[in-house]
């Protein structure tokens, strides 16, 4: 997501925001939330809140500290007024609802980062939208090669071959580097695999080399390892070439951070997350018909 969109959409998200000065929490309202999020039926969104509920109590937090259920009075077309059912929600139910949502939506996408950061600022939304991309890609890229395994293996290749399948792959992609020599380049140590290091183009790069090899594997029914690894060295080939005509050598992109210590920091800003959120005050009847109508 480029820089302008995200302004865009935090823009709508920021003007729906409420606070309460007396419990200093902010809080949104599920209703004004809903379209934001992607959802056009009241009772979808009531559902995914529910949801989101319940994981809020598996979390061992206090459900009414985050969801507060209220009656919001909305005008009718001849003047009268009629009462419907919302919520009122904390940035954690926020992030709680956006987690339970869609992330193929391009506001949910930007909501799981928008209520996971505390301060709100553009950077750091852009940053965890950032990560969550280069998280979903190396997951489909994980899911790729294990079907590959498989692939491979349903056809007279044991685990050996599918080291060498892949290396070889590896060396197209990156212009005649290995995989260890890739990982040198990158300062890697260990036995960690090379994609935990890759920025998110690469990444996708090699998915869509190991996607490849999957259909035509399939499709042609490949048999044998000389025959599968010229499959996937000529998908290789072909990404890279993609790459270079728009300028781009994959062996010289700079490495990530470690996405196994991104994931390990991000877990521990969401366990903060709830006690950062705050409490919704204790309202009586008055004032919770002042405060939301």
């Amino acid at each position: 997501m480029d820089k302008k969109r995200v302004s865009q959409i935090k823009e709508q998200f920021d003007l729906v925001v409420h606070s309460d000065t007396t419990a200093k929490v902010e809080f949104w309202y599920a209703r004004e939330l809903m379209p934001l999020l992607g959802y056009e039926r009241w009772e979808n969104f009531d559902k995914a809140i529910s949801r989101a509920m319940d994981s809020c109590e598996t979390s061992g937090m206090e459900v009414p500290d985050h969801f507060r259920e209220v009656t919001k009075m909305v005008p009718l077309g001849s003047g009268a007024q009629r009462s419907v059912k919302d919520y009122m929600l904390t940035r954690y139910a926020c992030y709680l609802l956006a987690q339970n949502g869609d992330p193929k939506k391009e506001e949910i996408a930007f909501a799981q980062s928008y209520f996971a950061v505390q301060t709100r600022k553009q950077e750091l939304i852009e940053e965890r939208i950032a990560f969550i991309e280069r998280t979903e890609a190396r997951g489909r890229l994980r899911e790729s090669e294990k079907r590959l395994s498989q692939n491979i293996y349903e056809r007279g290749v044991d685990d050996a071959g599918f080291g060498r399948i892949r290396s070889k792959g590896d060396q197209a992609l990156f212009g005649g580097h290995t995989t260890m020599e890739m990982k040198a380049r990158l300062g890697m140590k260990g036995n960690r695999p090379l994609a935990d290091f890759l920025p998110t183009l690469t990444i996708a790069a090699k998915n869509l080399a190991a996607e490849m090899t999957n259909y035509n594997v399939e499709e042609k029914d490949l048999q044998g390892e000389g025959a599968i690894t010229g499959e996937h060295v000529q998908n290789n080939l072909s990404v890279r070439e993609m790459l270079g005509q728009r300028g781009i050598k994959p062996e010289e992109l700079p490495p990530s951070e470690d996405i196994k210590k991104l994931e390990r920091r991000v877990k521990s800003q969401e366990k903060k997350l709830a006690s950062q959120a705050g409490k919704l005050p204790d309202l009586d009847e008055r004032e919770q018909g002042w405060r939301i109508n």
